[in-house]
């Protein structure tokens, strides 16, 4: 922000040298703004509350100035006049980002958009990390939850990619009061099924509101349900209403309708070729038994298997996307899956903390992934468990231990650090 201001001054300090008396007036002929395209000058003269046609000082340029420069959406303002046109120079600033609602009761898109940019006429989608346009879209989420009744505290907050760390969003959130999700209306469900899923979506709902996924979240939970019984069943989910405030908390309210459908039967599932997964493996996962999970359940523990035959060789980033295909005419489900291995990890070093240097030097005489193999998650969380049963010095070394391992795997490099924490 120093930088910015700086450049400014510099700026002024140049006009002040040719126009010495700083309170006369001048009127020009025409206001220009150059080097910031996307802006209309309509849109420039709002932010900047500039008007045509009026007499202006020194000082008033310098306001002026001041005041979009002070917005956060450019990194440079300065201005010229030379007694016709006075322009300004402007340079964007390229540390902007798109604005992101976590747990506000208003739809995100194009009409909220339009109605920030009524109020804030540089806003475009995008706002300074801090200060500026950042701060007013706040004061403006406040106003339009406060015209709903809903009086409520809003923060601005940037979010950072969780690899990289680099900042790709602003984050409006409320901090009081709570926000809470409430289901208004479950349609739908036949009497067998009414009391586990009044219990499933009452479940879903205690998860704090969120604008992007609340929706999303309670659906998934029913539609898992029926799919564990073995129903293709179709569920939609929608706000209804008005949020409310309710025993201190704002309460987001929420319809769920649903389509129960049919009870299917698995007829096949087609895995890519190469999936290092048998026939006889997925017979066995599918075979019915008395005690055993619904059918449901059952299928999924075949992707679970997929996923994890893949981590094992190293594909941490493994990928399974199964497809349904309904046979609607003898109520069977076909299922096609496709595998994105995704990138092989290797693991980079292992430390084992917390024990002796004897004990170390034991446990990595056993220790059998070597840096640069294929990191393989279960031989890490088994090592300690397998080591006691083969050597007899190591058994009694580590009696009554407790393990704890952190594996940190880096996107970029495919490299796995892993550290292996012995506890008493």
């Amino acid at each position: 922000m120093r930088r910015r201001i700086f450049t400014l001054l510099t700026a002024l300090a140049v006009f002040a040298a040719v126009y010495p008396a700083q309170a006369q007036k001048f009127l020009p002929k025409t206001i220009q703004f150059q080097g910031a395209p996307e802006y209309s000058d309509q849109e420039l003269l709002a932010a900047a509350g500039l008007k045509k046609g009026i007499v202006l000082s020194y000082s008033d340029m310098q306001d002026y100035s001041k005041r979009l420069l002070d917005s956060g959406v450019f990194s440079s303002v300065a201005f010229k006049f030379d007694g016709l046109d006075l322009t300004f120079l402007l340079t964007p600033s390229t540390d902007l980002y798109p604005v992101r609602l976590e747990n506000l009761p208003l739809t995100p898109g194009p009409d909220l958009d339009a109605k920030l940019h009524e109020q804030l006429p540089l806003y475009h989608g995008k706002v300074p990390p801090e200060g500026g346009i950042a701060d007013d879209v706040r004061a403006a989420l406040e106003k339009m939850l406060a015209a709903e009744g809903l009086e409520a505290t809003v923060a601005v907050t940037t979010a950072a990619d969780l690899f990289t760390h680099k900042v790709n969003a602003v984050s409006y959130s409320i901090t009081t009061p709570p926000v809470k999700v409430g289901v208004a209306r479950i349609d739908g469900v036949s009497d067998p099924f009414q009391a586990k899923v009044q219990a499933i979506v009452a479940e879903a709902a205690k998860n704090p509101f969120g604008t992007m996924d609340s929706a999303g979240n309670l659906a998934r939970a029913v539609e898992q349900f029926y799919g564990d019984e073995g129903y293709a069943a179709k569920v939609e989910v929608a706000r209804t209403g008005d949020p409310t405030l309710q025993s201190g908390a704002i309460v987001v309210p929420f319809s769920v309708q649903i389509q129960e459908g049919r009870l299917y039967q698995v007829a096949a599932i087609h895995l890519p070729p190469g999936t290092p997964v048998t026939e006889e493996e997925i017979d066995k996962a599918l075979a019915p038994s008395i005690a055993g999970p619904s059918i449901g359940i059952r299928v999924r523990s075949i992707w679970a298997l997929v996923s994890s035959r893949y981590q094992a060789k190293g594909n941490l980033d493994c990928k399974v996307t199964p497809h349904a295909v309904f046979n609607y005419a003898d109520s069977t489900v076909s299922y096609n899956v496709d595998v994105d291995p995704g990138p092989v990890y290797h693991l980079a070093f292992v430390k084992f903390d917390n024990v002796s240097d004897e004990l170390r030097t034991l446990l990595i005489r056993s220790w059998q992934m070597l840096p640069g193999d294929p990191f393989d998650e279960s031989y890490v969380a088994n090592f300690i468990a397998k080591v006691q049963q083969q050597d007899p010095v190591l058994r009694r070394s580590l009696a009554g231990v407790k393990v704890k391992f952190d594996a940190t795997a880096n996107p970029d490099t495919h490299d796995v650090n892993v550290v292996i924490r012995l506890e008493r």
